[in-house]
């Protein structure tokens, strides 16, 4: 019996494919494994017995996600499962910004009487423009970026891309007439519109910031459904106040931008559609119990893609270790010495940390084998 702790409420669309040989509670106190949404876990006391933790959705900066690497904690997210929710709301904040509806709404609600002849009156207040042939900047060209300028782009606007990390696959989905841009000041310099779609690490913290303001167009509207600290928010203020920036439309309220002209918050709803959370709860919890099963890493931000499809031999030997010189030599001769055949070895390494899942033709000793392989590099060992 696996024990799985959801910190947050995650849609039954997920939680009902956990099979009979799971049990699920809000106790995380023996759990092997953690579902969760937006709970964070930087302060939170986790047991030893935990193995992996499953964000729904695509950003991780609410777990430790370093620290879980050193403790042998795969944690996993789904990217791509809330891709077409935040693109639909990108689109739909676009729409609206150009054609004022934000501030036509709210003087709309505000209006008691003689509404007709007023609205008549007063309208052209509120005119604005058409997004057709307008041109969109679109920073970072990953799964949300890519469907974003793709869907721009059928409705009839000039796009433009910058991603220096884009990959084949994006870069091939991506429509024809998309231009892509190696210098980002030179496509910032041409766009009507800009919308950001990378993820937060310390590389992107505030990367648009008062240089990359002044290389916009000063009639340039930014959005921002990807992450608050994408967007240095003093350089937001200076940008509205020398009309360097039109309007910064943002996903991700902050009190330091509360009534600043030119800014409007959307109440992070990027993610927040049943399509999305049904999606990003499957993808979860099917990655969480492959791992427990199989001890397949799939989706991992700290560990190493490793799929060794289902286990079907006698036994299966999962390691996450250090990525150094010689582990996998020492793990063979181990199991040489102590005559067990291997009948299939995968083995994947990203940045400091890897990942060993070994078939064996034979029973082994789970108690056995975590002592044979407790040598320096080996952070976590599990017998299937």
């Amino acid at each position: 019996m696996y024990n799985i702790t959801a910190l947050n409420k995650i849609s039954s669309k997920g939680t009902n494919l956990l099979t009979d040989d799971y049990s699920l509670s809000d106790d995380i106190s023996s759990a092997e494994a953690v579902l969760l949404r937006s709970q964070s876990m930087h302060d939170l006391e986790v047991p030893k017995s935990l193995l992996s933790v499953a964000r729904a959705g695509a950003g991780v900066n609410n777990i430790p996600v370093d620290k879980y690497a050193e403790e042998g904690i795969v944690v996993f997210n789904t990217p791509g499962a809330n891709a077409n929710a935040v693109k639909e709301l990108t689109l739909c904040a676009l729409l609206m910004s150009a054609r004022n509806v934000f501030g036509a709404i709210s003087w709309a609600s505000s209006l008691t009487e003689d509404l007709a002849k007023t609205v008549e009156k007063q309208k052209s207040n509120f005119a604005g423009e058409e997004i057709k042939g307008k041109r969109l900047a679109v920073i970072g060209l990953g799964y949300i970026g890519a469907l974003v300028a793709n869907a721009a782009n059928d409705l009839g606007m000039k796009v433009m891309g910058y991603d220096p990390y884009i990959n084949v696959q994006n870069a091939l989905n991506l429509k024809p007439s998309i231009k892509l841009y190696e210098n980002i000041e030179t496509m910032l310099s041409h766009a009507d519109f800009v919308t950001i779609h990378v993820p937060y690490m310390p590389a992107t913290d505030k990367m648009l910031n008062d240089d990359l303001f002044n290389s916009m167009n000063n009639k340039a509207v930014l959005l921002n459904f990807s992450r608050d600290k994408l967007v240095d928010t003093d350089a937001v203020k200076r940008a509205l106040e020398d009309k360097q920036l039109h309007k910064y439309i943002t996903d991700f309220p902050t009190d330091d931008l509360v009534g600043t002209p030119g800014v409007f918050f959307i109440p992070h709803l990027g993610a927040s559609t049943k399509e999305s959370e049904e999606t990003c709860a499957i993808m979860a919890v099917n990655q969480t119990m492959d791992y427990l099963e199989n001890g397949n890493i799939i989706n991992s931000v700290n560990y190493p893609n490793t799929d060794a499809g289902a286990k079907s031999s006698k036994a299966r030997i999962c390691v996450l270790n250090k990525n150094i010189p010689g582990i996998i030599g020492k793990l063979t001769g181990i199991l040489a010495e102590k005559a067990i055949n291997i009948s299939d070895l995968v083995n994947k390494a990203k940045g400091d940390y890897a990942c060993t899942i070994i078939d064996v033709d034979s029973d082994v000793d789970a108690a056995e084998i975590a002592e044979s392989f407790h040598f320096e590099g080996i952070i976590r060992v599990r017998v299937l």
